[in-house]
C-alpha cells in the first residue's frame, strides 16, 4: 500500500477546513522552500500567513489578490557598484510564492516586523451562506382563529 504525503496541501492553502475541497485547487508547481513561511488561525474566521522576509524592504515587496490566489513577490534592488560582499548568508534572491485560497476569504491588511512579512486574512461568508435559525410555530387554536379573523376584517 503506498503513503501520500498530503503535508503540500496544507501549506499552500489558507480557508479550506476540509481535505477534499483543496484537492481541486492544488498548485503543484511549488518546490522552492524560500521564503519559509507559517500559515495559523487567529480566529474562527481569520488566518495569519507569516514569511520570513529579511533584508527585504516594504518598497521590494508585492502582495496581490486575483480571483482564488494570493501572490507574495519579492525583488531586491540591485546593489550599489562600490560594495563588495565577501560573504553572503542572507539570501536576496528575488521569489514568488503562490497560496490558494478559499472562497470569501479576503485580505484585509499587511504589515512588516522584525524582518517578518504578516498577511492578515478573514473569511466573510455572504448573508445568504450563513446558517439561519427557523422558528417552529405551535399548531394552537389560538393561532389559527387570530388568522382567520384578521383576514375576515380584512375582506369586508
Amino acid at each position: 500500500m503506498r503513503h501520500f504525503d498530503l503535508s503540500p496541501l496544507y501549506r499552500s492553502t489558507v480557508g479550506f477546513d476540509r481535505l477534499f475541497s483543496m484537492l481541486d485547487n492544488v498548485n503543484g508547481d511549488q518546490t522552492s522552500a524560500y521564503p519559509p513561511y507559517n500559515i495559523e488561525r487567529t480566529g474562527e474566521n481569520a488566518y495569519r500567513i507569516t514569511m520570513a522576509v529579511a533584508g527585504f524592504s516594504e518598497d521590494e515587496l508585492t502582495i496581490e489578490a486575483k480571483e482564488h490566489v494570493l501572490t507574495v513577490s519579492g525583488e531586491k534592488a540591485p546593489e550599489p557598484e562600490d560594495r563588495e560582499v565577501l560573504y553572503r548568508g542572507i539570501a536576496s534572491r528575488a521569489f514568488e510564492r503562490r497560496f490558494q485560497i478559499a472562497e470569501y476569504v479576503k485580505v484585509v491588511g499587511a504589515s512588516m516586523e522584525h524582518g517578518l512579512l504578516h498577511i492578515d486574512l478573514v473569511r466573510e461568508l455572504p448573508e445568504t451562506m450563513k446558517p439561519r435559525k427557523i422558528e417552529i410555530k405551535t399548531g394552537q387554536k389560538d393561532d389559527v382563529k387570530q388568522i382567520e379573523g384578521s383576514s375576515a376584517t380584512t375582506a369586508h
